[in-house]
């Protein structure tokens, strides 16, 4: 017999989940987190009061993810689940209310007041979900997971406090650094164009108008007249760099760029970003605040910006935007 994701959940033993139950005992919090975003949230303000596990590592999709068999043991059996909401993680929403019956699950991108949003450009009633890419916005997702951790295991309330008002204080220094360099962009140049519109808060942040190939989700189509509609864009407005994305295909990216170059445009790529995935586990880029230093950095260098050799503290592996000239 063929066991179904349902069928599996249903075989799982029940945990004894009582909303707003504490968990004593000196053993890591066991949390669950769907994107690296959210994990390394999580280890910032957990410390070494929890255990992490993070479902979509480096390049992965969260749009298009589905859970697999072995992220459903670990999230039946973790103390907290942790997910984006905001209809990021679209395929695994009903699993997510089933789940949230038996375990402690928590949609922490939600705790950004609605006012704060952008709409979402494909579904009416639904936000971008993409509030890891500007500091300010991310700082409520941190409060909400202190808020969380708190509630399980409150005698390390202090602990908590403390982690997130470091984690805080970077969250401001990265947002400062990206507004200095970002700031030094020519006004005119200020055109964003990549592979799918994650880059919407971003662009409100920094004053840069920002063109996706796709929609805010890499599950839209992506015709032909949008790719017309971004080469006149790139030809009358002169753009000269195109970003590619770590967690989407470059496919479009460079479609974009010969469709482009048969108009005449010179266009280069000029460099990738981490979109809706961070960098390798255990490198700076794998950290939300290197994330953000790489983007800050990357974009500002395209655009012909003298930045910090190693970005923002020096820890970048790559010390400029490599660019890729299409002609």
């Amino acid at each position: 017999m063929t066991l179904t994701r349902r069928s599996l959940l249903a075989m799982m033993p029940a945990t004894a989940f009582v909303p707003g139950a504490v968990l004593a005992g000196d053993a890591p919090l066991s949390v669950v987190a769907t994107t690296g975003m959210l994990a390394d949230t999580a280890r910032r303000i957990g410390g070494a009061e929890v255990e992490v596990r993070a479902l979509m590592g480096p390049g992965v999709d969260p749009h298009a993810y589905r859970q697999t068999r072995s992220d459903i043991v670990a999230m039946t059996r973790a103390d907290l689940v942790v997910w984006n909401g905001l209809y990021l993680e679209a395929q695994m929403e009903d699993f997510m209310a089933t789940l949230a019956r038996r375990t402690r699950v928590t949609a922490l991108a939600e705790a950004v007041p609605q006012d704060l949003l952008r709409g979402h450009d494909d579904y009416q009633n639904r936000f971008d979900p993409h509030v890891w890419m500007v500091p300010d916005l991310w700082a409520h997702v941190a409060r909400a997971m202190t808020g969380e951790l708190i509630a399980l295991r409150p005698g390390s309330e202090a602990a908590f406090r403390a982690n997130l008002e470091a984690f805080l204080g970077d969250l401001t220094r990265v947002g400062v650094y990206a507004s200095d360099v970002l700031g030094r962009v020519p006004q005119a140049s200020r055109v964003l164009l990549s592979a799918h519109d994650a880059f919407g808060y971003f662009g409100d942040a920094y004053g840069f108008e920002v063109q996706g190939i796709q929609g805010m989700s890499t599950e839209s189509e992506t015709g032909l007249f949008r790719i017309r509609q971004l080469v006149d864009l790139i030809v009358s407005r002169g753009v000269r760099a195109v970003f590619v994305e770590s967690s989407v295909s470059d496919r479009n990216v460079r479609a974009l760029i010969e469709g482009a170059r048969a108009e005449g445009a010179t266009v280069r790529i000029g460099g990738e970003l981490f979109s809706d995935a961070m960098g390798e586990a255990g490198t700076y880029e794998g950290t939300l605040i290197g994330m953000l230093d790489h983007n800050a950095t990357v974009i500002a260098a395209a655009f012909g910006v003298p930045v910090p050799e190693r970005g923002m503290d020096g820890k970048l592996a790559v010390t400029t935007a490599k660019t890729e000239v299409a002609n």
